[in-house]
């Protein structure tokens, strides 16, 4: 008889709570068990286990195999507690004797990996997030060494790379370290690191379309969602396309947030050198509602958790499943999406930038001065009438497009050198603005009424422009304050410490009605 205890982490959202690992041998008929609230991939793991170690020289005992996953209420799923399930029976047996008692209270260890049937170690999802979890509980990791490169965005972080499970026994029985997971992942794979960023497209690319360009400043001076409207061919997904590079860098804390989702929805996708790049995500309209904001069995993020801190571009609105718009709703609001099921619930961040893109009608050229549009007013209304007053409302901005001329095609000629000096400029212009907002609190797309009513400071001719604004279209409450939002921007774009006149005039024409 035998016990053995090494720690591990579940994975319930992006919380990685801990998980003990206990391994019982006991006389009986040969029988391996697993309890504690396993999901498939974890009841499985246990033909994994068996034989890798037979393929490892070791031997799998006879008798009676139960292992234990602490806390029994906590669900467990995937592959990450093989390597500690494999170990806590070689340690059980007394095939492995290591240095010091993996669970002590010394320097705690935690195991993670998927095991293949010859004893190599697989990375496994959600590896980012529980070494965070660990590196804040002072804890040393054994991971696999394909999946270390993410462990490279986790500055002082105490773990070792191993590419087997007799590497993991010749570090616990000290004789054969691990080498540090940073340096190993760096030594595996340095030409990666080194990789050159893709150029960026820019937006003097676009031809005409002035005012969705100036728009388009404007949502990434301030985080504002956006809303084009035009015939088919006119640059609106152009536009949307070229939202992400005129964006800042993400900072440390949130290129961590980013790459721990990316490492959550697939092992080993938060490694590389553009985990500084903001997100840019554009589903298909055919896409159901649960891929958007998230669930399944085992409530996986959705693409608005996908797009935390960049961009979702949401192409031909209206397509999408009424279900899908409605969902989209709260998070616009909030920034975090809440996904429930029977037995377990889990909060995923949404801090998203919206960007959608439509036709003005079924056919799509409903007054466009090139082609006559063949819908009716009923079908036009039924078109429109898949986008809900409620959502639309939420939008702070919308911008009409029309369709580019022959002649402006021919006559637009810009230079590479010329369209980057734009693209500099507006991107310096857009850090200032953000700046200030920093200063302020927060980005003024996602103030708070209260913080918008001690930052926005209108001018009293800015005011009444609001007000008049504000019957002439019958602004909602929230329309008034998403004005005045953008209009806060437009002022920080002028460097103004006051919302003018002008500002709160373009803010409202940025907002128009939907034709019908």
């Amino acid at each position: 008889m035998g016990l053995a205890q090494l720690r591990c982490r579940a994975q319930v959202g992006l919380i990685a709570p801990p998980v003990m690992v206990e391994v019982h041998l006991g006389a009986g008929l040969p029988q391996f068990s697993i309890v504690g609230l396993p999901a498939a991939a974890v009841r499985e793991s246990k033909e994994r286990v068996r034989a890798a170690l037979l393929h490892s020289g070791f031997e799998v005992p006879a008798g009676r195999i139960t292992v234990n996953l602490a806390p029994a209420d906590l669900p467990k799923e995937g592959g990450r507690f093989d390597l500690a399930i494999a170990l806590g029976i070689l340690i059980a047996s007394g095939q492995l004797q290591p240095k010091s008692a993996p669970a002590s209270d010394g320097p705690a260890l935690e195991f993670f990996g998927e095991l293949a049937l010859t004893g190599e170690l697989r990375p496994v999802a959600g590896l980012l997030a529980a070494a965070q979890a660990a590196q804040q509980a002072g804890h040393r990791l054994i991971v696999p060494r394909a999946g270390a490169a993410e462990l490279m965005l986790l500055p002082g972080l105490a773990a070792g790379a191993a590419r087997s499970l007799l590497e993991v026994c010749g570090d616990l029985s000290g004789a054969a370290p691990l080498p540090d997971a940073s340096l190993a992942a760096a030594q595996d794979a340095p030409e990666a690191a080194a990789s050159p960023p893709a150029a960026a497209p820019l937006l003097a690319e676009v031809c005409g379309q002035q005012q969705a360009k100036r728009a388009l400043v404007i949502a990434a001076a301030g985080a504002h969602s956006l809303l084009f409207v035009g015939p088919p061919g006119c640059g609106k997904s152009m536009l949307a396309r070229r939202l992400p590079a005129l964006l800042p860098p993400l900072d440390a804390v949130e290129a961590l947030e980013v790459a721990s989702i990316a490492s959550l929805v697939n092992a080993g996708a938060a490694a590389g050198a553009s985990w500084r790049e903001r997100p840019f995500r554009a589903p298909h309209h055919t896409t159901s509602a649960g891929a958007i904001v998230g669930g399944g069995p085992r409530v996986r993020p959705g693409e608005i958790t996908l797009a935390h801190h960049g961009v979702l571009f949401l192409d031909e609105l209206p397509e999408f499943d009424r279900r899908v718009l409605e969902a989209l709703r709260e998070p616009l609001e909030t920034g975090v999406v809440q996904v429930s099921r029977a037995s377990l619930r889990a909060e995923y961040p949404a801090r998203f930038q919206l960007v959608a893109a439509m036709n003005p009608c079924p056919c799509g050229y409903f007054g466009d001065a090139q082609r006559a549009c063949r819908c009716s007013d009923r079908q036009r209304t039924l078109y429109r009438g898949r986008l809900s007053g409620p959502l639309l409302d939420r939008i702070d901005l919308r911008v009409p497009l029309r369709s580019v001329s022959e002649s402006e095609l021919a006559a637009h000629r810009v230079g590479r050198e010329s369209a980057r000096a734009a693209q500099a400029e507006a991107i310096a212009r857009i850090s200032r603005a953000r700046s200030r907002q920093a200063a302020r609190g927060a980005l003024n797309g996602s103030l708070a009424e209260i913080a918008l009513g001690e930052v926005a400071r209108p001018t009293p001719a800015a005011r009444r422009v609001l007000a008049a604004a504000a019957v002439r279209l019958g602004l909602s409450l929230r329309g008034q304050h998403r004005c005045l939002r953008v209009a806060r921007t437009i002022a920080d774009l002028d460097d103004s410490d006051v919302i003018e006149e002008r500002h709160v005039a373009e803010s409202v024409a940025l907002r128009r009605a939907l034709a019908t």
